[in-house]
């Protein structure tokens, strides 16, 4: 049997975005532990010319709802990117969830074979398969942004391991 285009996508991006959710609980309590101010800790950045924590997890949560849903064929919920707090995140990581919980695994069948249009960042437009737009862009962009959250917070002292990026599978 064939892994469908579902599987092979809305497990992992939930998998993944509770375990984001559990580091942001984490990096919470660490905060509030060393009287950190959270705003800092969600500022914070492993070198000037990235995008802060607080950005690392809504491109996650952008991923997460974007690729699923170009691969079921429904329009992709957009977000304010206003979120400033750990509460805020967290409930933007759960309404992504929500979202991509809500799309039927019957309008992913055959979106290994559609045509997915990209614009990423330029004003060039590039056409890819539904299988190789999750495979080979959705996933690894996703996982960038999630392994860079992760890498900030352990990088300020959050005592995070391996187990707490991959969550609960």
């Amino acid at each position: 049997m064939s892994l469908s285009m579902h599987a092979a996508s809305v497990p992992v991006f939930k998998q993944l975005l509770a375990s984001l959710g559990d580091l942001l609980g984490k990096a919470e309590a660490h905060a509030i532990e060393k009287k950190i101010d959270p705003a800092v800790l969600l500022q914070t950045r492993l070198f000037p010319d990235m995008f802060p924590l607080v950005r690392q997890v809504q491109i996650a949560c952008d991923f997460a709802k974007s690729v699923p849903a170009r691969l079921a064929g429904v329009d992709v919920p957009a977000y304010d990117d206003a979120e400033q707090s750990f509460a805020e995140l967290q409930a933007r990581i759960s309404r992504t969830v929500a979202f991509i919980d809500g799309l039927d695994a019957a309008a992913f069948d055959g979106s290994e074979d559609r045509t997915i249009l990209l614009r990423p960042g330029t004003p060039k437009e590039r056409s890819i398969s539904g299988q190789g737009y999750l495979l080979h862009y959705g996933l690894p962009q996703f996982f960038f942004h999630v392994t860079t959250a992760y890498a900030l917070l352990r990088h300020n002292g959050v005592e995070l391991g391996k187990k707490d990026f991959m969550g609960a599978y």
